[in-house]
């Protein structure tokens, strides 16, 4: 049987049954314990998602933490406000740990991962970095405002294939259905979050499997790559 990973897309989603089998739903499925634990977690991906600015913080501990929040107002260049705001509101949505035994206190947070085989999808913290780096990145920024978070996605997909080789900027254009000078843009302005995926996200080779180690990017430095700042490499 074919597993998830093995179904990915150029695209950046998954191969996808058209119905999908209707087996696919028994009794365990649809119990409604299962459904009520699922839901909760489908709800916090969809709060990042709408969310981009929140999505960063989390993207930030999820990779760089244990950390603090003097450290992520020092990183991202938030205010103190902001980030005790935006960590309550994780820690509340369960995806950061709060550690107060020490001062100042330490946050963790966990990877989370959604990979659906029968709606073509992947979600990692990659694909969160990718989405968060529009409050960061004009280019990134001007991307989603006029193609969406779904072609985001694609264009991640892209730009790791087109940094392993196997495709060029004009290639990537042609697939996911932009000019050509906004996949240049968007390509080199999704850096960021190629080089901090590749070492920190460990579901990175859920949109990479076929490439995951032959993704090539310029040397962005120690810190270039983290959510707070934005893509300055020249090709």
């Amino acid at each position: 049987m074919t597993s998830d990973r093995d179904c990915i897309r150029p695209d950046g989603g998954i191969d996808a049954l058209d119905p999908p089998p209707i087996d696919i739903m028994d009794e365990e499925t649809l119990e409604p314990e299962a459904l009520a634990q699922n839901a909760s977690r489908l709800e916090t991906v969809v709060t990042l998602l709408n969310q981009p600015a929140l999505a960063r913080v989390y993207v930030y501990v999820c990779y760089w933490g244990p950390v603090s929040p003097p450290k992520i107002m020092e990183e991202l260049d938030l205010s103190k406000s902001t980030v005790y705001e935006y960590v309550d509101r994780l820690v509340d949505l369960g995806l950061v740990d709060r550690d107060d035994s020490t001062r100042p206190q330490q946050l963790t947070a966990e990877p989370i991962i959604i990979v659906e085989q029968y709606v073509p999808i992947v979600i990692t913290p990659t694909v969160l970095h990718a989405l968060a780096l529009q409050e960061i990145d004009e280019d990134v920024e001007y991307f989603i405002d006029r193609y969406g978070f779904g072609k985001l996605i694609a264009a991640l997909r892209g730009a790791g294939l087109h940094f392993a080789g196997e495709t060029t900027q004009r290639m990537v254009a042609s697939d996911i259905d932009v000019r050509e000078t906004e996949a240049m843009m968007i390509v080199y302005a999704l850096q960021p979050a190629l080089a901090a995926g590749q070492e920190h996200d460990p579901f990175f080779e859920h949109l990479f499997p076929d490439v995951r180690d032959r993704i090539e990017l310029p040397n962005l430095g120690t810190t270039d790559d983290a959510p707070g700042h934005s893509s300055a490499a020249e090709e």
